[in-house]
C-alpha cells in the first residue's frame, strides 16, 4: 500500500454526503466532484490513501457511502508528464486547439506501462503537442480519453485540455446511448457468424488461466462486467461447393467498452479473429486446406485482424458532430485481398 499523499503536494476538498447519498465511494465521489476527476483517477486516489471518511483513511473503492459521511479528498496538483517526447510519426486526421484525431497503427502502444516506457503514442503526442495535453489522464496518460490494444489499428481522439477531456470522457462513458458518439470496427474472423446480424450480450471477467486475458463469465461473478457487442457480417469469403465460408468481414459496434471485448466475444460465438494469438490460435490450422497463396497470407498475419474504422463524436467546445473514417491499413488490406482471391470470390451480405 502507498502512504497517504502529503498535504503540501495536494489540494484538499471536504464533502458532506447528502440525505440521498448511496452507492460506492468511488462512484459517489465522481458525481460529487462534477466530473473534475475521472472515476479511474478517483479509484487510484482511494487506493493511495488520499481519501478519508469521517477522519479515517479508506482504501476500498467499494466502501458504501451513507448520508452524513464527511469525505476528505487530497487531490494532487497537476504534475508534468514523466514520459519524454519522442519524434514518432503520427497519421493525423484532424487537429484544433481542443483535440487531435489520428489513426493509430498496429504495433503502437497507447501509453507507457510495464515493458513499454518509451516509443508509445503518448511519447509521440508529447513531441507533437508539447505541454498542451490534458493532465486528467494522469502522469503517464496525458490526453488519453480512450485506448486501442497495441495490435489494433484505427481512429482515436486525444484531448489537448482538461475541458475537452471531461466532455469527451463523458461521451465515451455514455457509449452513444444519448449522444453523438459512434465507434465501429472491422474484424476479419474465421468462418461466418450466424445469424448474419446479432447482439452478443455476455459479461467479461479476467481469465482464470491468465490474468492478462479476459473470458466470458457468469453473471454475478465477482469480477463480471456487462459487455454487449452488436455485429453485422459485411462480406464472406470462400464458399465454393456449398462449404461453410472460410472467413468473414464483420462490422462490430460497442454498447460497452471492455478490454479485449470484440476479440473475446467473437471467439465466444466460435468465430475468433484471424491472427489473434490469444483467443484464436487454435484456428490457425484451418488454413492448411487453402491455396498456397491464401494460406501464406493467413498464417503470416501475426496480429488480430481488427481495425477501428469509424469514430463520431460531439466537439467538446462547439457541439458540432465530427465523423472520421479510416480504411484498413496495408497489412489488413492485403489479408482481405488474399481472401477475395478464393474460389467463388467475396460475397456481400
Amino acid at each position: 500500500m502507498s502512504d497517504p499523499l502529503p498535504q503540501a503536494d495536494a489540494r484538499r476538498k471536504e464533502l458532506i454526503a447528502g440525505t440521498d447519498a448511496s452507492g460506492r465511494l468511488d462512484a459517489w465521489l465522481a458525481h460529487a466532484l462534477e466530473g473534475d476527476i475521472s472515476r479511474n483517477r478517483i479509484k487510484d486516489l482511494i487506493l493511495a490513501g488520499a481519501v478519508a471518511v469521517n477522519g479515517t483513511p479508506v482504501r476500498e473503492p467499494r466502501r458504501k457511502v451513507v448520508p452524513g459521511d464527511r469525505v476528505d479528498v487530497q487531490i494532487p496538483e497537476p504534475a508534468d508528464a514523466t514520459p519524454r517526447p519522442q519524434a514518432i510519426a503520427l497519421d493525423i486526421l484532424y487537429e484544433d486547439d481542443d483535440l487531435v484525431v489520428l489513426c493509430k497503427p498496429a504495433g503502437l502502444v497507447v501509453h507507457p506501462g510495464a515493458g513499454n516506457m518509451s516509443g508509445t503514442l503518448v511519447n509521440a503526442l508529447l513531441h507533437h503537442c508539447g505541454p498542451s495535453l490534458s493532465g486528467i489522464g494522469g502522469v503517464r496518460r496525458p490526453g488519453i480519453v480512450h485506448r486501442l490494444d497495441k495490435e489494433t489499428s484505427g481512429v482515436m481522439v486525444v484531448a489537448k485540455n482538461d475541458r475537452a477531456h471531461r466532455h469527451l470522457a463523458a461521451q465515451f462513458a455514455d457509449h452513444g446511448r444519448s449522444g453523438a458518439l459512434q465507434r465501429a470496427y472491422l474484424a476479419c474472423v474465421w468462418g461466418q457468424p450466424e445469424p448474419l446480424k446479432g447482439i452478443i450480450d455476455a459479461p467479461l471477467g479476467r481469465a482464470a488461466s491468465d490474468r492478462t486475458k479476459r473470458s466470458v463469465t457468469r453473471p454475478g461473478a465477482p469480477d463480471a462486467r456487462r459487455a454487449v457487442t452488436h455485429y453485422r457480417v459485411r462480406t464472406r469469403y470462400g464458399t465454393t461447393r456449398g462449404r461453410n465460408p472460410v472467413a468473414a468481414l464483420v462490422e462490430c459496434r460497442l454498447e460497452t467498452g471492455r478490454t479485449h471485448q470484440i476479440r473475446v466475444h467473437m471467439a465466444h460465438i466460435g468465430h475468433p479473429l484471424i491472427g489473434d494469438p490469444d483467443y484464436g490460435a487454435g484456428f490457425r490450422t484451418k488454413s492448411n486446406a487453402l491455396p498456397v497463396e491464401t494460406k501464406a497470407a493467413l498464417t503470416g498475419f501475426r496480429r488480430q485482424a481488427l481495425h477501428a474504422f469509424l469514430l463520431e463524436f460531439e466537439h467538446p467546445r462547439t457541439g458540432r458532430p465530427l465523423r472520421f473514417e479510416a480504411p484498413p491499413p496495408d497489412d489488413m488490406a492485403a489479408l482481405l485481398a488474399a481472401l477475395e482471391a478464393l474460389p467463388d470470390g467475396p460475397i456481400s451480405c
